[in-house]
């Protein structure tokens, strides 16, 4: 990669299991190893696993909050305006049981019961939903943690948090959640590029069309890994090539390479080959966002 070109990466998959963090904990160690700067965001914020792999000096660390709705029924007059302001079905109000009530895991934080309220009936009170944690490896790469409390009912403030806390480094690698819900939306709108991590049976080919509808809807530009290829069949292949859908990279169903992450180890780090053709995609990905 070149000087002062920053990039983001996301790196994804419609399904869990298939190989994401795998791929970003090595593509960040490659680029780290070259003398890149370089920042991974673990943004499986519900479970969190970058530092199995890659850990640091702890550098810093922060609670997320957000402010949830208090309604003092002593003061409330119960017209129902912040039943009707709130967008989010956040607020149970029956009238004609003078009974209102706020769901806090509906709550999105936006205010507007506060707004709407003009007899003080509603005050905030401060939620924690997770931690933002930072660890440094040297002097050009730091890893960024976001971590759910548990039983929180959305990870996305926290995943926002951690990704508005990277540094300006000349790359960054978000490690995605699993799937296409609102934690991978929070995660790839952020990148300029995602890698779909996928495996090549018709649960892996399922979930990736899932992934590609979504991020050609979000107008992102993607391209694809395979991991485990030779596990199962060429169904996954046959629908890249049908819908010219750029192949990146193909990682090989190995017991060795299985060994490795079972134990915790990088296979760029344990086979220099592979730091190779990682940094090779790396490249190919800075062409393709620069051009």
């Amino acid at each position: 990669m070149t000087e002062n070109s920053k990039i983001k990466i996301a790196v994804a998959s419609g399904k869990g299991g298939t190989g994401k963090t795998m791929v970003s904990t090595n593509l960040f160690w490659t680029a780290q190893n070259a003398g890149l700067p370089v920042t991974l965001v673990d943004c499986d914020a519900e479970e969190p696993n970058v530092a199995e792999f890659i850990t640091g000096e702890v550098t810093g660390s922060f609670a997320v909050t957000q402010n949830i709705p208090v309604i003092n029924p002593e003061r409330c007059v119960f017209c129902g305006k912040c039943f009707n302001y709130c967008n989010y079905n956040a607020i149970v109000y029956l009238p004609a049981n003078q009974f209102i009530k706020v769901v806090e895991d509906l709550c999105h934080d936006c205010g507007a019961c506060l707004v709407a309220c003009k007899f003080g009936a509603i005050t905030e009170k401060e939620k924690q939903l997770g931690t933002v944690k930072s660890m440094c490896l040297n002097s050009h790469a730091e890893i960024i943690e976001a971590c759910a409390d548990v039983g929180v009912y959305s990870p996305v403030p926290v995943i926002k948090k951690a990704i508005k806390d990277t540094s300006e480094k000349e790359l960054s690698i978000f490690d995605s959640p699993p799937g296409i819900s609102c934690p991978f939306i929070a995660t790839v709108e952020n990148a300029d590029y995602v890698i779909l991590v996928t495996e090549p049976t018709p649960f892996g080919l399922n979930d990736l069309k899932l992934s590609v509808e979504t991020l050609q809807q979000l107008k992102k530009k993607f391209g694809v890994i395979v991991n485990r290829a030779g596990l199962g069949n060429r169904e996954v292949y046959d629908w890249l090539k049908q819908n010219k859908i750029p192949l990146l990279l193909e990682i090989p169903f190995d017991r060795e390479i299985a060994r490795i992450y079972s134990e915790g180890k990088l296979l760029a780090e344990e086979k220099p080959a592979y730091q190779l053709q990682f940094k090779q995609l790396l490249n190919a990905i800075e062409k393709i966002v620069k051009r």
